[in-house]
């Protein structure tokens, strides 16, 4: 860590200062004891993305930074088209718009705690989830191609879901700009089936209490009550993100050495933003993200299926669904000037303060929900967006807790069965397809999500709102 010769800026904020080959400097949001336990390696890359053309104020890496390819995991990037910006596949991520949706309900914990058993097993058998799993729907070639233009409003036309949970969808659902000739063939084979689906690893499906209110004025907009029922799902665009990802590694391995840029490590492989490939990559990264959307709106179907069998009164509706591994183009002033940005964020989540027009319209006057997810056995909170973070961060924070343990290490530490035990003596139901693969996910293998979340409210850039403790959890 020394050699990054690492400046505390204060309590929340630490610089890796400028050197010859740095475009700018590097800057970590962190408390003493979280820039003590990430790795060197999360030194190492946030120097590397800093020294990539065209990039902006600061290379980033929020609380739950970790290792990860080419940018760490909670890596934030913004690049300028009209300053030779790139475009990066290490900047997103391979499950192309992971992310999180929370739908609220107008239940109380003492409603669901006698049924909670009964809904686990009602969502366990509902929800397709687990490595491969396949969902209900089978898309024709046109098909594909309308779920990858229209993301969450092709679900909704077909009848999954409703009108209202687009307006509380990120972009509304939609990015622009996708265009499915820029997927390969093999990339739109593998999500025919997979639409409506939850995955493995760290996606889950849990249903959640309200037990801590720190912003009452916030939270009465967001239209959230102490012990209120919360459903939060997160998924992505699961195999077809992960092929994108992986041809546009080679598509853009060729495009640095044929416009000569300069990159630290092989894994930042990247084309400028204009050329060709820069296209051609955002086009069908943004063809991800519509299916990503998609695929937690068909999820949001499934989900309200199965509360109406157990409490068929109960009101599910959309509180807010936000990525955390995209590029987006946005606006930020830099330097007193307003400048569109494309804004990698690797296992972050974007946070606009208030005021922003994107946001749906009762929430403009406050800021974005922003949806911070924990474990299993812990909590997760949800935060609002501030100014002081579009300044600061690009409007970006956290994603979660982030890992301190690697899987192989997790499942050598414990065991999937006994995990569900000790959780179930705590309260908690866990519904999983797999010991070896909930072993990974072990509560133990995190950071602790409060201090994370706490360094991120008192560096302002997002304000804390409530805290949600797990009921019972589904897991691939």
């Amino acid at each position: 860590m020394d050699k990054y010769r690492l400046k505390r800026i204060n309590d929340w904020l630490w610089e890796i200062p400028k050197t010859q080959e740095m475009k700018v400097p590097g800057r970590i949001f962190a408390d003493s004891r979280l820039i003590k336990e990430m790795d060197d390696k999360v030194m190492e890359q946030v120097s590397n993305v800093a020294a990539l053309p065209g990039i902006q104020k600061a290379s980033l890496a929020m609380p739950d930074a970790h290792w990860g390819y080419g940018f760490p995991i909670g890596g934030v990037g913004a690049f300028d088209s009209e300053e030779d910006g790139i475009i990066s596949v290490g900047g997103v991520g391979f499950d192309i718009n992971c992310g999180v949706r929370t739908l609220k309900t107008d239940l109380l914990r003492s409603d669901v705690e006698s049924k909670i058993t009964k809904l686990a097993d009602i969502l366990f058998g509902i929800v397709p989830a687990g490595l491969g799993s396949r969902g209900r729907i089978t898309l024709t070639g046109t098909e594909v191609n309308k779920v990858l233009i229209e993301g969450s409003n092709w679900a909704v036309k077909k009848g999954y879901g409703q009108k209202e949970d687009l307006e509380y969808t990120e972009e509304k659902g939609k990015v622009v700009g996708a265009d499915p000739k820029n997927v390969s063939e093999l990339a739109l084979r593998r999500e025919q089936k997979q639409v409506g689906t939850l995955g493995s690893g760290n996606h889950y499906l849990e249903i959640q209490y309200i037990d801590e209110i720190y912003d009452k004025e916030v939270a009465s907009v967001f239209g959230l009550e102490k012990n209120q029922i919360l459903i939060t799902i997160h998924c992505g665009s699961r195999a077809l993100g992960h092929q994108i990802g992986t041809d546009y590694l080679k598509t853009l391995a060729k495009a640095s050495r044929k416009y000569n840029i300069p990159i630290r490590e092989r894994e930042l492989v990247c084309a400028p933003i204009k050329s060709e490939e820069g296209k051609r990559y955002f086009s069908a990264c943004s063809c991800a993200v519509n299916y990503a959307f998609a695929n937690r709106q068909v999820l949001t179907h499934l989900v309200r299926d199965g509360f109406s069998q157990v409490l068929p009164k109960a009101n599910l509706s959309v509180l807010y669904d936000i990525g955390h591994n995209t590029c987006k183009v946005e606006e930020h002033k830099v330097g007193g000037k307003l400048k569109k940005l494309y804004v990698h964020r690797k296992g972050a989540t974007r946070a606009f303060g208030p005021g922003r027009t994107e946001l749906p319209k009762s929430y403009q006057e406050v800021g974005q929900p922003v949806i911070i997810g924990g474990t299993m056995g812990t909590s997760s909170y949800i935060l609002v967006g501030t100014e002081k973070g579009e300044k600061e961060s690009f409007a970006s924070v956290c994603h979660g807790a982030g890992r301190t343990m690697s899987r192989k290490k997790a499942k050598k530490t414990w065991r999937g069965d006994e995990l569900i035990m000790d959780l179930k003596s705590k309260g908690i139901i866990i519904r999983a397809h797999s010991y070896p693969g909930l072993a990974e996910e072990a509560p133990g293998a995190y950071k602790d999500v409060q201090e994370v979340v706490e360094v991120v409210h008192c560096a302002g850039l997002a304000k804390k709102v409530v805290r949600m403790r797990p009921l019972a959890c589904i897991k691939g």
